[in-house]
Protein backbone atom coordinates (compact mmCIF):
# COMPACT_ATOMS: atom_id res chain seq x y z
CA UNK A 1 0.00 0.00 0.00
CA UNK A 2 1.64 3.70 -0.97
CA UNK A 3 1.25 6.39 1.56
CA UNK A 4 0.12 9.51 0.84
CA UNK A 5 4.11 11.19 0.94
CA UNK A 6 3.97 9.82 -2.36
CA UNK A 7 0.76 11.64 -3.82
CA UNK A 8 2.56 14.94 -2.79
CA UNK A 9 6.49 14.55 -3.64
CA UNK A 10 8.18 13.21 -6.02
CA UNK A 11 10.89 11.34 -4.18
CA UNK A 12 9.65 7.52 -4.00
CA UNK A 13 12.95 6.39 -2.51
CA UNK A 14 16.85 6.98 -1.70
CA UNK A 15 20.27 5.67 -3.07
CA UNK A 16 22.27 5.08 -0.38
CA UNK A 17 25.98 4.57 -0.78
CA UNK A 18 27.56 1.89 1.42
CA UNK A 19 30.20 4.03 2.09
CA UNK A 20 28.04 5.54 4.46
CA UNK A 21 27.06 2.69 6.11
CA UNK A 22 30.06 0.97 6.45
CA UNK A 23 31.69 4.49 8.30
CA UNK A 24 28.75 4.64 10.55
CA UNK A 25 29.28 1.26 11.38
CA UNK A 26 32.95 1.91 11.84
CA UNK A 27 32.10 4.56 14.27
CA UNK A 28 30.48 1.99 16.91
CA UNK A 29 27.03 2.60 16.45
CA UNK A 30 25.02 -0.48 17.35
CA UNK A 31 21.84 0.99 15.41
CA UNK A 32 21.65 3.70 12.47
CA UNK A 33 18.37 6.09 12.08
CA UNK A 34 17.31 8.31 9.33
CA UNK A 35 15.97 11.48 9.38
CA UNK A 36 14.32 13.31 6.53
CA UNK A 37 15.53 16.24 5.59
CA UNK A 38 16.15 18.50 2.57
CA UNK A 39 19.18 20.48 0.53
CA UNK A 40 18.24 23.84 -0.71
CA UNK A 41 20.34 24.74 -3.81
CA UNK A 42 20.44 26.25 -7.04
CA UNK A 43 20.66 24.85 -10.54
CA UNK A 44 21.04 27.39 -13.16
CA UNK A 45 20.02 29.90 -11.14
CA UNK A 46 16.43 28.42 -10.23
CA UNK A 47 16.29 26.91 -6.24
CA UNK A 48 16.06 23.64 -6.04
CA UNK A 49 14.83 21.47 -2.92
CA UNK A 50 16.53 17.61 -3.26
CA UNK A 51 15.02 15.60 -0.61
CA UNK A 52 18.01 13.87 1.81
CA UNK A 53 18.14 10.61 4.02
CA UNK A 54 20.71 12.26 6.81
CA UNK A 55 22.26 9.08 8.44
CA UNK A 56 23.54 8.72 12.17
CA UNK A 57 24.44 6.40 14.54
CA UNK A 58 22.96 5.73 17.11
CA UNK A 59 24.45 4.47 20.97
CA UNK A 60 23.14 1.63 23.19
CA UNK A 61 21.42 4.39 24.93
CA UNK A 62 19.33 5.01 21.97
CA UNK A 63 21.26 8.34 21.48
CA UNK A 64 22.38 9.96 18.40
CA UNK A 65 25.95 9.91 17.77
CA UNK A 66 26.19 13.42 17.21
CA UNK A 67 27.69 16.44 19.21
CA UNK A 68 25.51 19.39 20.15
CA UNK A 69 25.87 21.65 23.16
CA UNK A 70 22.58 23.89 22.69
CA UNK A 71 20.33 20.77 21.94
CA UNK A 72 19.57 22.92 18.75
CA UNK A 73 22.49 22.89 16.75
CA UNK A 74 25.16 20.54 15.63
CA UNK A 75 28.58 21.97 16.98
CA UNK A 76 31.88 21.74 14.22
CA UNK A 77 32.95 18.68 15.85
CA UNK A 78 29.67 16.17 14.46
CA UNK A 79 31.45 14.18 12.40
CA UNK A 80 29.29 11.46 11.76
CA UNK A 81 26.18 12.45 9.92
CA UNK A 82 25.92 10.79 6.85
CA UNK A 83 23.69 12.63 3.86
CA UNK A 84 25.26 11.53 0.59
CA UNK A 85 22.09 9.63 -0.37
CA UNK A 86 20.41 10.36 -3.49
CA UNK A 87 16.98 10.80 -4.40
CA UNK A 88 14.85 8.36 -6.76
CA UNK A 89 13.76 9.86 -9.12
CA UNK A 90 16.92 10.65 -10.42
CA UNK A 91 18.45 7.80 -9.16
CA UNK A 92 16.09 4.95 -9.75
CA UNK A 93 15.45 1.34 -11.15
CA UNK A 94 13.01 1.83 -13.77
CA UNK A 95 12.06 -1.91 -14.10
CA UNK A 96 11.60 -2.27 -10.23
CA UNK A 97 8.04 -3.10 -9.47
CA UNK A 98 8.79 -0.80 -5.98
CA UNK A 99 9.39 2.00 -8.48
Amino acid sequence: MEGTYNAHRDCRAFNIPLEDLKDVIAEGATTVRAYLGVHKHKIEGETVFEEKLIIVGVDANGKDMISSKDGENLDSESDFIYDLTTPCPDKCDSESPLN
